[in-house]
């Protein structure tokens, strides 16, 4: 047997644990390029939750500069393991359930790849759901222009979503080659999209250099409350546009337990509007502890054309001190939160890297394709926010800024325009789910019972959970949930990555793992108990911040904290116990 062409055993294909989709990949049909390995990460990676991450870091008051420096170290620091992860799936043709039958058992892997595969499901609704909302507006746009968008859950929108659901059946059913077809064919296009984005921008809002050097202003909340020697004070900051002119003329406010819609309208003052509030008062010293606050509305001067432009109702609270370089822990949980943005990812990477050439094709393009792409989209959403909010005089206070791309599509009046859009939108929510949400669970469903359930039947099963979850319902709730589980999965990645690279170095024996009484049946049982007490330890470390505010530093370094304590644990655990005659 050899590391490239491994002889596999009779035996095998009448073992429960091989099936044809879980088998390892023949060396001659391993055809994916450097290019594609780089495709299928532009095609995941532009999506909408890519084209927002800048914005949690912005409105929470890091630059631009910061925003972009901090998604772009998080995909490099993930990307490393996402590659080593990923060199069992070239070396030997296996995808993920089948890699992790060494460290966690071959019953133990079904706790990691479910665990993969429902994350992977509830994604896969969200962004179906989403995909879906594309289809209606398009619809919308061709037979009912210029009418009010009816709220709620409308037929129209179950259409949409059961149209795309079938497209993405369409793509599972055809299997990897058609994923890979999908993939390549939208990478350029996406590019292309993002730069003409840009340049819409450019040429709308005053030019390149405007647009960053007015970015400044979705970092700054439009109400804040400051104190100083006279007491309590509001500093309202509207936004400006391409003449640095403000947007808004007129404000009105009122506590948070009075109502604002009587209020009298007053104009903004150059300087900080006294508050009048006692320093010895109740609502005095809930707004300083920063339990209280004051609702602010903002309205423009009256337009030529008559009428006002009006802003949302927002809550001005006692102004935070600045990000400063120092607060290393502000940096830490973003970069935190940035891996763990493709965590999933960097479990079941073997699922896509079997089908590559060789290693220096999934290296390369997954090291150019990620970061890359993820850097270019979370700057086109900087620079088209920025630019809108400079373009567009009905957004007059950053917190309306049209971080979602959704909503800046609706300021387009053009039909033509609104169209080409919502299909950029399907072919890019499209490549992000058959990639990154059906690949995995896919082979995670099939690997329960290989021998009934094929890639697509569990691509199916996918499919069916994903509508069950009722994404039209539970959006917000399932995505938190999800984020959260995702956040768990780095001590996952931490036993893996040790038993195949320190445990076992890189050397697998393929037959093995396809037989329920080989070694990697850890005594029969199928399931390693050092893995699983690795995995619990590291778990259970990485949340114990969340719970006991001392050691917080441990929940908000989650993903790095799980790895660590994990890696190490299962080491030691292991050991003991693998020589390494047997380990190859």
């Amino acid at each position: 047997m050899t590391d490239q062409d491994p002889a596999l055993d009779p035996r095998i294909t009448s073992s429960p644990l091989y099936g044809e989709d879980l088998a390892p990949i023949p060396p001659g049909d391993r055809t994916w390029s450097m290019w594609n390995m780089a495709a299928i990460w532009v095609g995941m990676a532009v999506c909408i939750p890519t084209y927002l991450l800048a914005s949690y870091m912005m409105t929470a008051g890091l630059s631009w500069i910061a925003a972009l420096v901090i998604i772009g170290l998080a995909n490099l620091i993930i990307t490393a393991p996402m590659v080593l992860n990923g060199h069992a799936g070239v070396k030997y043709g296996i995808p993920f359930p089948v890699v992790g039958r060494s460290s966690f058992g071959t019953i133990g892997i079904h706790v990691p790849s479910i665990v993969r595969a429902v994350v992977a499901c509830g994604w896969f609704g969200i962004q179906t759901w989403i995909g879906g909302l594309a289809f209606y507006e398009i619809y919308r746009t061709l037979f009912f222009a210029g009418a009010i968008d009816p709220i709620g859950l409308v037929p129209g929108k179950f259409i949409g979503f059961g149209l795309f659901w079938l497209l993405n059946i369409y793509f599972i059913w055809k299997g990897p080659e058609s994923i890979k077809w999908l993939e390549t064919f939208a990478a350029p296009i996406l590019i292309a999209i993002g730069v003409v984005l840009i340049g819409w921008g450019a040429v709308e809002a005053g030019g390149f250099g405007n647009v960053l050097e007015k970015s400044y202003q979705l970092q700054t909340p439009t109400g804040q409350i400051v104190q100083n020697d006279d007491g309590l004070a509001l500093r309202i900051t509207p936004l400006v546009d391409t003449n640095d002119q403000p947007k808004a003329a007129e404000y009105r406010t009122a506590f948070n337990n009075s109502s604002i819609d009587n209020v009298a309208w007053f104009p903004i003052p150059d300087a900080d509007i006294p508050l009048g509030v006692s320093p010895t008062s109740v609502v005095f010293n809930d707004i300083v502890k920063g339990d209280a606050g004051v609702q602010l509305q903002v309205r423009s001067a009256p337009l030529p054309t008559d009428g006002r432009y009006y802003s949302s109702i927002v809550t001005a609270v006692i102004a935070s001190p600045p990000v400063k370089g120092q607060d290393w822990r502000t940096y830490l949980f973003w970069l935190t939160g940035m891996v763990g943005f493709w965590a999933t990812m960097s479990l079941s990477i073997s699922d896509i890297t079997r089908y590559a050439k060789n290693q220096r094709d999934q290296v390369v393009g997954q090291f150019v394709g990620l970061p890359g792409a993820m850097m270019l989209y979370s700057f086109v959403g900087i620079f088209v926010t920025a630019a809108a909010i400079v373009n567009f005089g009905d957004i007059i206070i950053g917190e309306d800024a049209p971080w979602d791309p959704v909503t800046l599509l609706g300021k387009f009046d053009n039909p033509a325009t609104v169209i080409i859009a919502q299909i950029f939108m399907i072919i890019a929510t499209l490549s992000t789910n058959i990639a990154a949400n059906v690949i995995a669970p896919a082979n995670a469903f099939a690997n329960l019972n290989p021998r009934k359930i094929s890639f697509r039947a569990g691509g199916v099963i996918t499919g069916i959970i994903g509508i069950a979850i009722c994404p039209w319902w539970l959006l917000d709730e399932i995505s938190s949930v999800l984020l959260i589980i995702s956040g768990m999965l780095g001590p996952i990645l931490g036993i893996m990555l040790c038993d195949y690279f320190v445990i076992r170095k890189k050397y697998l024996k393929v037959n093995d793992l396809y037989l329920p009484e080989g070694m990697y049946a850890f005594g029969g049982m199928g399931i390693n108990w050092n893995a699983m007490i690795a995995l619990a330890v590291g778990v259970a470390s990485a949340l114990a911040g969340w719970y006991i505010e001392s050691i917080s530093i441990l929940y908000q370094a989650a993903w790095f904290t799980g790895f660590a304590i994990s890696f190490v644990l299962y080491y030691f655990l292991m050991r003991p116990n693998v020589s390494p005659v047997s380990s190859v």
